[in-house]
């Protein structure tokens, strides 16, 4: 099987805030050749590094806002995020857990740091993707997965390696709990120090990982520290991860979605067209009500 070699290696730019509770770094799309076309189907990854938030009693987070057209996945390392929606979805992320909201033919949404957390303060950790959907699935029925910790598939690794937690997709004769619409696998290798996991995707798919913590070496020669971002060529298969300290880090996987793409805000259509019936619906009240 052959090797699927590193195309570039991202580090963190400056933070910005979304809203006033998530602090984040744009890895897609951003200035490093990651654009929506390149990674498809994910189209955007917002990654919340480790950040203290002192305690406060009105919660941090982002307001009501639409969305359509794609799904978000939220994926909690540290801390706690409320979230509701205008389709009936709603709950709490807890540490370790995912809420994946498909958006598809429109939903409201807002997120706001869980309000025990809140009080209490602490470290916060997160990452949300943007997944797009094919033509044909943009105009479906919203739906929401929410995925605790205890509900996400883990494949042991050899040797006491460490764990791969399977959120979508296939690790070895590991399946996700979470359903996609495309081919897409996304996981989060838990290494111990030493500790190595191989991994095979298609060589047309996009893959890249983002090293959540500690730091890691990528097929024995490119050293790899904390909050940085690997883009995979598209030739080859194969690629293994060694933990130069104990790690974290998600592995993503997916067959592009080749199509156009008609991006603006929280809208990702295939048209012009279809971005000015999105923001004509929203503003005549069709993606529903959310206080």
């Amino acid at each position: 099987m052959s090797t699927k070699n590193i195309e570039l290696i991202a580090e963190p730019r400056a933070p910005h805030f979304v809203g006033d509770g998530f602090r984040v770094h744009n890895f897609i799309p951003s200035g490093f050749r990651l654009d929506m076309e390149r990674m498809s189907p994910f189209i955007m990854l917002d990654y919340n590094s480790k950040f203290y938030f002192p305690p406060t009693d009105t919660p941090k987070g982002v307001g009501v806002h639409p969305h359509r057209g794609f799904e978000t996945v939220t994926i909690a390392y540290k801390g706690k995020v409320a979230h509701h929606d205008s389709s009936g979805g709603g709950g709490v992320i807890q540490e370790g857990g995912v809420q994946w909201m498909t958006a598809a033919s429109g939903v409201l949404h807002k997120e706001y740091h869980e309000e025990e957390f809140s009080k209490a303060g602490g470290d916060f950790q997160m990452v949300q993707l943007w997944v797009n959907l094919p033509a044909k699935d943009k105009m479906s029925q919203p739906k929401y997965q929410a995925l605790s910790a205890e509900e996400i598939n883990s494949h042991e690794l050899p040797n006491n390696a460490g764990t791969v937690e399977v959120i979508a997709g296939a690790y070895k004769d590991t399946k996700g709990t979470a359903s996609t619409f495309t081919p897409v696998h996304m996981m989060n290798a838990r290494l111990n120090k030493g500790g190595t996991a191989d991994f095979s995707f298609p060589e047309n798919y996009n893959t890249c990982l983002l090293v959540i913590e500690g730091s890691v070496t990528v097929n024995e020669t490119e050293t790899v520290p904390t909050d940085h971002f690997v883009l995979f060529e598209n030739e080859g298969e194969a690629f293994t991860v060694k933990a130069s300290e104990d790690a974290v880090v998600l592995v993503l996987s997916g067959e592009p979605i080749n199509e156009p793409i008609a991006a603006q805000g929280p809208f990702v259509m295939n048209t012009r067209e279809e971005l000015t019936q999105a923001i004509n619906d929203f503003n005549m009240g069709k993606f529903g009500y959310l206080e």
